[in-house]
């Protein structure tokens, strides 16, 4: 079996020997570009926690700040790793969304214990602020990075495609899913995807690569890692 990874080139090839472990051969094709943005030290006084809604936010943080003993709360288990790997000192992970990185959040910390420092992109996904601020909370979204589309798929993607070396297609953001939809039709392969099965890490990111013909569309039964990873092995 051989796989499609879709995830920005730091995150997929970490998850390329992930599945290599597991058996899985895999093709990188990263959807995303992650450019950090360059600047002074960030303010870290007063924060009691720091939000990472994905692994780029902590990549970037730990690029523009050396604390490390600021707890960190991570929306999934990866991002989670790759903050204890960086040595932050106290790493707690949701495990799905932004919706249960909320709620972790909230069990966890008191409303007027200090900010809590969300490390974002350009562009983020639901409401964590609001959904914090109704609890009290204070919030502070620091962007320090964006994800940059790719402006084409890559040529050996598209060849594998083509002549069906690839078995399914990994995709883990609305976003990413969006992308691959338009340079897929942009290249003329969407009739070479009926014998391709789509992995989606949620429903929101189904619903957009939904109007492709694939083989199967399998949606992981959390939005986290393993999840997915079984969604494959299952299907291997």
């Amino acid at each position: 079996m051989k796989v499609l990874i879709t995830r920005s080139r730091e995150d997929g090839e970490r998850l390329a020997t992930v599945l290599a472990e597991r058996g899985i051969d895999s093709l990188l094709a990263p959807l995303l570009e992650i450019d950090i943005f360059a600047g002074p030290p960030l303010a870290v006084d007063g924060v009691q926690a720091v939000l990472a809604t994905s692994a780029n936010g902590i990549r970037a943080f730990a690029e523009r700040s050396s604390e490390r003993r600021i707890p960190v709360f991570a929306v999934g288990d990866a991002t989670a790793r790759l903050a204890v790997n960086m040595g932050f000192a106290s790493v707690s992970t949701a495990s799905g969304d932004v919706d249960t990185l909320a709620e972790r959040v909230i069990e966890a910390l008191p409303a007027d214990g200090g900010d809590l420092l969300h490390v974002a992109g350009t562009k983020v996904a639901g409401d964590l602020g609001g959904r914090l601020g109704e609890h009290g909370f204070s919030y502070r979204r620091e962007v320090i990075y964006e994800a940059k589309r790719v402006p084409a798929l890559d040529p050996a993607a598209i060849e594998a495609i083509r002549t069906g070396a690839i078995d399914g297609i990994l995709f883990y953001s609305p976003r990413t899913a969006s992308i691959f939809v338009e340079l897929a039709e942009r290249v003329g392969i969407k009739g070479d995807l009926d014998a391709v099965a789509a992995y989606c890490l949620s429903e929101a990111v189904a619903r957009r690569i939904e109007d492709l013909t694939w083989r199967v569309i399998c949606i992981a039964n959390r939005p986290d890692q393993e999840s997915m990873l079984a969604l494959v092995e299952g299907a291997a």
